[in-house]
C-alpha cells in the first residue's frame, strides 16, 4: 500500500514538471506582493488538488490600460494554509479576515517577453495550462489549445456580407433588477433585440454550471427581445458554410 503510494505521488510529481496555474490577481497591491514579497494567496475552497510547478498571474479589467492580460509568471515554492488575518494583519477587520487560504511563496518572479491579451474576451478563473504553451501563447485561448472560433465566425460572415456587432454588451432590467451580458456577435433590429450569436467552445461550455449560465442568458436575452444562435466549436471547424446558412435564416 505505502509502495503504491508512493509511486502515485512520484507519477504525480513528474507531471506537475512543466504545470502552470492560471490565477488572477484582484488588485494592483496583490501584484506589488506578488513581486515584491514574492507570495500569492489561493481561497482553501478554491486550491486544486494537482502540483502545480509554476504560477502565471491575469491582470483583470480592473489595471486600466495594464488589464485583460498576463504579464508575470513564477517557479513556486512553499505552500503553507495560513488565515488571512495573519497573511494581511493591517486588515484585520476584513469579513474574511479568519477564513484559511494557501500561501504560495514565489522563487522567482519574471516577466513574459511579450504579454498574453485576452482579445475575445473571456472570463478568466484559476486553470492549468502548460509552461511551453505559456511561452509561446499570444492570446487566453491559446493558453488551453481552444480554437479561435470567433475570428473564423467573423471572418465568414464578413464574406457573405451579412453586418454585425462584435462584443456588444446587453443591459437590461428584470425583477431580479439590472443585468448586462456580452454577446459575442449582435445583429440589432430596430431599437430592441436582433440576432445574438454565440461561440461555444467545446473547452469553455461544459460542464452543468456553465450549462446553466448559458441557459440563464439565453432565457434572459429571448426576454429582451433577442432571437439566439449557438454555434458549437465542432459545426464552425467542419460545417462552417451551415453555421452561416443559420445566422442568415434567423434574420
Amino acid at each position: 500500500m505505502q509502495k503504491e503510494k508512493a509511486k502515485k505521488e512520484r507519477v504525480e510529481s513528474q507531471k506537475a514538471k512543466g504545470r502552470v496555474l492560471l490565477a488572477v490577481v484582484k488588485d494592483k497591491r496583490d501584484l506589488e506582493l506578488i513581486l515584491k514579497k514574492k507570495w500569492y494567496r489561493i481561497p482553501i475552497a478554491h486550491a486544486p488538488r494537482l502540483r502545480f510547478q509554476y504560477l502565471a498571474f491575469y491582470q483583470p479589467i480592473s489595471f486600466g490600460r495594464f488589464g485583460k492580460r498576463i504579464e508575470y509568471y513564477a517557479y513556486v515554492g512553499r505552500q503553507k494554509i495560513v488565515q488571512r488575518k495573519k497573511l494581511l494583519p493591517k486588515e484585520a477587520a476584513h469579513p474574511r479576515a479568519n477564513e484559511y487560504y494557501v500561501r504560495v511563496m514565489l522563487q522567482k518572479v519574471l516577466k513574459l517577453p511579450r504579454a498574453i491579451r485576452n482579445t475575445s474576451p473571456r472570463r478568466v478563473s484559476f486553470g492549468f495550462t502548460t509552461l511551453e504553451r505559456l511561452r509561446k501563447a499570444k492570446n487566453i485561448l491559446q493558453l488551453y489549445s481552444v480554437a479561435e472560433t470567433e475570428v473564423i465566425i467573423a471572418e465568414a460572415m464578413k464574406k457573405a456580407g451579412i453586418n454585425f456587432l462584435e462584443q456588444k454588451y446587453v443591459i437590461g432590467k428584470d425583477k431580479n433588477g439590472y443585468r448586462r451580458y456580452r454577446i459575442d456577435f449582435a445583429i440589432p433590429a430596430g431599437s430592441r433585440g436582433g440576432i445574438a450569436i454565440e461561440c461555444d467552445n467545446k473547452k469553455a461550455h461544459r460542464g452543468k454550471r456553465q450549462l446553466a449560465r448559458d441557459n440563464q442568458k439565453d432565457a434572459w436575452l429571448k426576454r429582451q427581445g433577442w432571437k439566439m444562435v449557438r454555434l458549437k466549436e465542432k459545426d464552425i471547424l467542419e460545417n462552417l458554410g451551415k453555421c452561416v446558412q443559420r445566422i442568415n435564416r434567423s434574420k
